[in-house]
């Protein structure tokens, strides 16, 4: 083992192509439209224009570039490669790999969920004692072969053997007191054997992530886990036929599990440094210092934010390393604190950003650049560093001067509102009564929001983009769509209808083109799961409503039923957590201004006759923070934020919320808090198990989704008919409802009408048995 490590690399790289090139193969493959072959081929370019790319950026030294390859997700691949999943088969067909993905006619996929505190979803491996852990070491083998035929040495990826078991759920006939950490030393020996055979192909650097470390999870304690990697490294490592390993610690600040992966003495390690963690811990560049001096570990020091999108201050950034380097650490590595899969590619190709904005960004191959600089001025190479360093002084001095990010008359509005914790009037028994002139039937039906967003529709989008449709050709456009959309729920039989958001490019996006205080992207595309990608905006000041943003469409959708039509608004939180947010100032702040704003759009709509109104929230659970003593004041501001936006809103007026792939049970006096009439929640793929965290303190009615909208399968009536009554078992009839898991707008017309006829005839079922 000879190679040293790099002097500067990044912990992974976007996956999906500059231009999403891997989700329109993927998408291509699944709809039939290229064939397997076709689609084969589609990935490798994918994956070797990655890799030439990142040579082109620096990253030309041997096993700098991070091999964090996947066809979907890196845990499933993972548990594939190590074989957690998959039983003894020898390998797994893409058939089965996306069926365990996407589900298929057969049987369901895995749970998803989110990963860490991020908008990326992975996918949840099933485990049992009786679990046959096959390891399947050629499937990581053939990504080093084809790179190494390119040209290229790269550094494969696996997430590591405790963050794969502790992210992990027991499978149905597990025992009740199972948990998936209990399978770690049969798992070890599974690495043991992808490491070896990695070894014999000629691989002298590997890289396992460990990102459970930073977090404190339901699964085991920070004790319990830095325990768990200690054993596990110990092992690992023990053994003489293997790459060097690089351990990897992103999104946070290690605590115990520092001295255990130390003491287990890898060939490098990596800690996140990002200006957000030695904010919340100020005290850890010495202790990881500290840790590491004396020893002969390579210390990647992810220094350059890989979460967020500002330029980074090099020279802030360089005094942290200078410091770890005169606190006696040796042997240092520049990298990013974070895989650079959760931003974009590139902030070049954004032609339409505000001259002065694009100046402050820095997308993934901008921190390339700033971590190379920083390693050259590191090693003494300023002036090879100096166009990198002119750039960050430039973007630091003219954002904290710049008019864009103030609007004196948003802080003097969010000054004067009360102090601490507002709540709604009257309490929700009240409103409860008031409300009961809506007329609901008994498990009344209704879906999240949007409809599939059609061929037709996104053409009609572009072409009015591009000057080929007047305004008024386009608005008729999606008048049309909401008149069908309206026209097929009727036919349905749904209660309570949407309009279907056929104007809404993205549910985040929609509202930041339309609130002073933020910039949009053009081509800023992050995968979210699989194939889907979004592109976050970006919070670059105080936030504020210029003019009403859906009071049109729900007042035109409203006249065309007698029914009642949900008006249809993005919360505060969840437009924080799908944009790129300030570092200037907390997250609550922009909260609170986010919320103020959407208040005067609550009213507005009560105004013009809509009496119910849903306020999502999906990614309330998203954004709260990984570590315990953190997340009351996070949950205080979040709940407040919500709040405010239905502060002054009618008794009769019906607010509903919306929350998705949250682990309910940590959240859920958060989720009572928000004092929404009616909550729904994605429950299909964990069987409504997370009903069970139901209590008195609960008070909202509920609507557990019954149809998981993330695979293609078209549930039918009995599978429908099942869940409701799982859903029963610990919610009251009076407070059920009966929806989706999620909006419908990644799903085609064919399959959403059968899903949703089949939904209403369960419900109808349900109804006659009670």
């Amino acid at each position: 083992m000879s190679a040293a490590f790099p002097t500067f690399t990044i912990e992974g790289y976007p996956r999906v192509g500059a231009n999403r090139e891997l989700k329109k193969a993927l998408e291509s493959f699944w709809s039939g439209r290229i064939d397997e072959a076709t689609f084969v081929s589609s990935a490798h370019s994918i994956r070797l224009e990655n890799y030439a790319r990142l040579r082109d950026l620096g990253l030309d030294q041997d096993y700098s570039i991070p091999a964090d390859v996947a066809l979907y997700d890196q845990v499933l691949e993972t548990a594939v490669t190590v074989g957690l999943i998959g039983g003894d088969a020898a390998d797994i067909d893409l058939t089965e790999y996306f069926a365990l993905a996407r589900g298929n006619s057969e049987r369901a996929p895995l749970e998803m969920t989110k990963w860490f505190d991020t908008n990326y979803h992975y996918l949840v491996p099933e485990v049992s004692d009786d679990t046959v852990i096959t390891p399947r070491p050629q499937r990581i083998i053939d990504i080093v072969n084809e790179a190494k035929a390119a040209g290229h040495v790269v550094r494969p990826f696996l997430v590591g053997p405790v963050t794969l078991l502790a992210l992990s759920k027991p499978t149905e006939d597990a025992a009740a007191d199972f948990s998936p950490l209990a399978r770690l030393e049969d798992l070890i020996a599974a690495y043991q054997t992808v490491l070896a055979a990695l070894a014999e192909a000629g691989v002298e650097w590997v890289q396992l992530a460990e990102p459970a470390l930073v977090a404190d999870l339901t699964i085991a304690n920070d004790e319990h886990l830095a325990a768990d990697a200690s054993f596990a490294y110990r092992a690992i490592l023990a053994e003489e036929n293997r790459p060097q390993v690089l351990v990897t610690s992103p999104y946070g600040s290690l605590r115990q599990g520092l001295d255990a992966l130390v003491s287990a003495n890898p060939e490098a390690l990596q800690v996140d440094l990002a200006p957000v963690t030695l904010a919340n811990d100020p005290t850890y560049v010495s202790r990881v210092a500290a840790a590491v001096e004396g020893t002969d570990i390579t210390l990647a020091a992810g220094v350059i934010d890989g979460r967020n999108i500002w330029a980074a201050d090099l020279r802030e950034r360089l005094g942290v390393l200078e410091t770890l380097k005169e606190a006696g650490v040796d042997k240092l590595s520049v990298t990013t604190s974070v895989s650079l899969q959760h931003v974009p590619h590139s902030v070049a190709v954004e032609t339409a950003l505000p001259v002065d904005v694009a100046g402050w960004l820095s997308f993934a191959d901008e921190k390339i650049t700033e971590a190379k600089a920083l390693a050259a001025a590191l090693d003494g190479g300023a002036v090879a560093a100096a166009d990198a360093f002119a750039r960050s002084d430039r973007a630091v001095r003219t954002r904290s001067e710049s008019a864009r990010t103030h609007n004196q008359a948003v802080q003097d509005r969010v000054a004067a509102l009360p102090d601490g914790q507002v709540a709604r009037q009257p309490e929700f028994a009240g409103r409860v009564e008031a409300q009961k002139a809506l007329g609901l039937p008994q498990l009344p039906t209704t879906t999240i929001g949007s409809f599939p967003q059609t061929p037709e529709i996104r053409k009609a989008r572009a072409d009015h983009r591009n000057g080929n449709l007047t305004d008024e050709q386009y608005t008729q456009a999606l008048k049309d769509e909401v008149k069908s959309v309206i026209d097929l729920q009727e036919r349905l039989g749904i209660d309570v209808l949407v309009h279907g958001e056929p104007e809404r490019n993205d549910m985040v996006q929609y509202f930041a083109e339309l609130l002073d205080g933020f910039v949009t992207t053009e081509h800023g595309w992050v995968q979210s799961y699989g194939s889907r990608c979004t592109r976050p905006s970006i919070v670059v000041g105080d936030v504020s409503r210029p003019a009403p943003m859906t009071v049109e469409w729900a007042k035109y959708a409203q006249s065309l039923s007698d029914k009642h039509v949900k008006g249809m608004l993005t919360g505060p939180v969840t437009i924080l957590a799908w944009s790129f947010t300030r570092d200037d100032v907390p997250k609550s702040v922009s909260a609170d201004q986010i919320g103020v704003a959407l208040a005067d759009e609550v009213a507005d709509l009560e105004a013009a006759g809509i009496d119910i109104i849903q306020i999502d929230e999906p990614a309330l659970r998203e954004l709260l923070p990984l570590r315990a003593e953190d997340r009351p004041a996070y949950l205080d501001w979040a709940v407040r934020s919500f709040r405010l936006v239905s502060l002054d809103a009618k008794p009769e007026t019906q607010i509903h919320t919306h929350l998705c792939y949250s682990e309910f049970g940590q959240i859920i006096d958060a989720v009572a808090a928000l004092d929404a009439d009616v909550t729904s929640i994605e429950a299909a793929r964990s069987r409504m198990e997370l009903l069970a965290d139901l209590d008195e303190s609960f008070h909202s009615e509920i609507g557990p989704g019954i149809w998981d909208i993330h695979s293609p399968r078209v549930p039918d009536v009995a599978e429908l008919t099942e869940l409701i009554k799982a859903a029963l078992v610990n919610v009251p009839t009076d407070r059920l409802w009966v929806n989706p898991d999620c909006g419908l707008k990644t799903r085609g017309y064919a399959e959403t009408e059968q899903s949703l006829r089949n939904m209403v005839l369960a419900r109808d079922l349900v109804v006659e048995s009670l």
